[in-house]
Parts: C-alpha cells; sequence; structure tokens
C-alpha cells in the first residue's frame, strides 16, 4: 500500500517508476501495484486493476516506457523500433474495444520508426519513445480540464442557462478513469465548481459496479452533491423530472456518431430520448475512430461468466442457479441519433441536420 499517493491518482509515475491503483479493491481498500514492464500493464489492463479508456492508453504506454528505461538492450536503432512495435501490438490486445489504446500505441510506434531512421543507437530511440509517453500522461489531464468546460457550457446553453442542474452519469469517467480531472465526471466537477449543479445521480454499473464503488468514491470526496441509484431505477428518475441532462463516456466513436461505451449506456440513451432528456457523450478525440463507418463494426468485449455467477465479481461464492448459461458484455453501443451531442477537448460536435454528425469535418478541423 502507498498512503502517500491521493485516493483519486489512478496512474502514480516517475521517470523509471509506475504504480497503479488497484480499482477492484475500491472504495474500502486503497492498494498500488508496481508495474515494471509491458506484461505487467498487460495484466493490470486486462484484469481491470484500471480502467477507463485515456487511463488504459496512457498505463499501457508507460508501462511499456519503464521496462525499456530499464533494459540492458542489445542491438541497433531499427532493431529497438521493432522491439517497441512488437511490444505496443501485444499491450493493444488486453482491452480491443477502446480506440485510446490503439491509436496511442500507433503514435507511439510512429515516433519510434521515425526517431530510428537517424539514431545511431538503440537508447536515443527509447529515450524518444519515453518523451512521448510521458507527454501523453501531462498532455491527457489538460484535455480532460478542457472537456469540462466546454461540457459544462454547452449543456448549460442547452438549458437555457439554468442556474440548478442536475445530472445522470453512468459507469467511472473520473480522475480513476483517465490522467485526473475526467471526462463525464470531469463534466460534473466544472458544473459543481460554477456553482450550478443541484445533484449528480450515479448508476452502479456494471462490470464491477464501477459506478458504486469508484464514481461514488469520487464524488464523495469531491465533496459533490450525490446519489447513487440502481441501473433499472434511471428511467423512473427521468419520469420524475429529476435529471436534467445524461453524459457519460466513451471508449470508442465511429465516424457517424455511434458510441460503445459501458453496458447499460444504451438502455439510458433510450430512456433519455423517450422522457427528452439531453443525452451526451463526453470523449477526448483521440476515441473518435474514423476507420469505422458505424458502431456495427467495433468489437464488443465479454466478461467472464463469473462476474454474474459469483458475488464481488466473480471473486466470492456462487449466488446464480448452477448450470444457467451466461452473456456478460462488457459495452454495449449507442446510435448517433439518440446522442444530442459529443463534447470533446476541441469543441462540442453537434448534429448538422437532425440524426447526422460531421464528425471528419470536426476532426479534420481540430487537427489544423
Amino acid at each position: 500500500m502507498a498512503e502517500n499517493f491521493s485516493p483519486l491518482q489512478s496512474i502514480c509515475y516517475e521517470h523509471g517508476a509506475l504504480r497503479l491503483l488497484d480499482q477492484r479493491k475500491l472504495p474500502l481498500e486503497i492498494v498500488y501495484l508496481d508495474i515494471k514492464n509491458a506484461a505487467d500493464g498487460w495484466n493490470a489492463i486486462r484484469d481491470m486493476v484500471v480502467r477507463g479508456a485515456p487511463a488504459i492508453a496512457i498505463s499501457a504506454a508507460l508501462s511499456l516506457a519503464v521496462e525499456v528505461f530499464h533494459l540492458d538492450f542489445i542491438g541497433t536503432s531499427s532493431d529497438a523500433a521493432s522491439f517497441l512495435t512488437d511490444k505496443l501490438e501485444y499491450l493493444v490486445s488486453s482491452r480491443p474495444t477502446a480506440v485510446n489504446l490503439s491509436d496511442a500505441a500507433t503514435k507511439l510506434q510512429n515516433v519510434a520508426l521515425e526517431v530510428a531512421e537517424t539514431a545511431t543507437e538503440a537508447k536515443i530511440v527509447f529515450q524518444a519513445y519515453i518523451d512521448a509517453a510521458e507527454r501523453m500522461l501531462i498532455d491527457d489531464v489538460n484535455s480532460n480540464k478542457a472537456i469540462g468546460f466546454n461540457g459544462a457550457i454547452g449543456i448549460q446553453e442547452k438549458l437555457n442557462g439554468s442556474k440548478r442542474i442536475s445530472v445522470l452519469t453512468h459507469c467511472n469517467t473520473g480522475s480513476l478513469a483517465t490522467a485526473g480531472y475526467g471526462t463525464a465526471l470531469g463534466v460534473i466537477r466544472t458544473l459543481h465548481a460554477r456553482g450550478i449543479l443541484e445533484m449528480a445521480f450515479c448508476t452502479e454499473t456494471r462490470p464491477f459496479n464501477q459506478g458504486s464503488r469508484l464514481t461514488a468514491f469520487e464524488l464523495v470526496h469531491d465533496k459533490i452533491p450525490a446519489k447513487l441509484i440502481a441501473d433499472s431505477a434511471a428511467a423512473s428518475l427521468m419520469k420524475a423530472r429529476q435529471v436534467s441532462a445524461v453524459i457519460v463516456g466513451a471508449d470508442r466513436i465511429a465516424a457517424n456518431g455511434d458510441t460503445a461505451n459501458k453496458i447499460g449506456t444504451y438502455s439510458l440513451a433510450l430512456s433519455a430520448f423517450h422522457h427528452g432528456v439531453p443525452f451526451y457523450v463526453a470523449a477526448p478525440v483521440t476515441s473518435i475512430d474514423l476507420s469505422l463507418a458505424s458502431g456495427d463494426q467495433i468489437v464488443i468485449e465479454e466478461r467472464s461468466p463469473k462476474e454474474l455467477l459469483r458475488a464481488d465479481g466473480g471473486l466470492g461464492k456462487q449466488i446464480a442457479a448452477p448450470g444457467i448459461d451466461v452473456w456478460n458484455p462488457a459495452f454495449d453501443v449507442t446510435p448517433a441519433n439518440l446522442i444530442t451531442a459529443i463534447v470533446t477537448e476541441k469543441g462540442v460536435i453537434t448534429k448538422i441536420l437532425a440524426d447526422d454528425f460531421d464528425i471528419k469535418r470536426f476532426v479534420d478541423k481540430a487537427a489544423d
């Protein structure tokens, strides 16, 4: 256990050393695991020690940075680039749904290959990789704060400048899911800081009840007015006019605006649409995957049946009827027509027509 770290700091990194907060043990225990190489990073991501698309990408990048920092490597600069490429491909296989991970891997691979063309030693390539991975950690916090600001302004404008806003969120999208501050939860933090948040509602959220364990933990820690509800209570809450807006994160956004997020998000979007509640997605531009025309092409990860069959997320005693089959997807896809707007660090993507997001144009403009 590392008592000197903030309980809301999921990624603790110093040059050559990485510790990840074991989020499976929250909120009752605060335990950090030492990550010494890419294999440790792969296992931490796969086993959900760390989760949340931005945090997954950064943790993977830094796990390899720590490995090469301590590596006694024999080979050319080209060999070093090949080594990094193979390790990055391995890390991407840990969680296939989140595009941030593959996007970060591609960017880091390009850095290594470009430097290798002129570098005289392998250590130069490795140092360039470490520098790039460390910049990702810093950039993510700044990106999240921009998302928080853009989302808070966008929601308030949508609600005609309302001074008392109640927001429902799903899963965990805060400091624990990112390098710090958060995406959807970052918007809630900004609304609270601006003095216009009346109430934040968070769902329990499977798998591992990440809403009740993690989001609730962050909300209590930050003294944000909040209530925890069962996933199945959301529709009734909206019917009672207790929700001004819904805001969720995203693990991958297709070119047409279809969005993959934690299982149960689609149900929330349908309910919000029925009750006339604005439904927002908050994510960095890196969560947008223009190579996918629609959400039908997004790979949906399935979790272990044990998470439904046994207590404590699969670690405890059998609670379901023996012999029952299980379908346990970790994510679902929300169609673009149910989404009001997509909030990014570069601005808010709104629809140009009733059901159409011009996401490619937005991304191209943001890249200029």
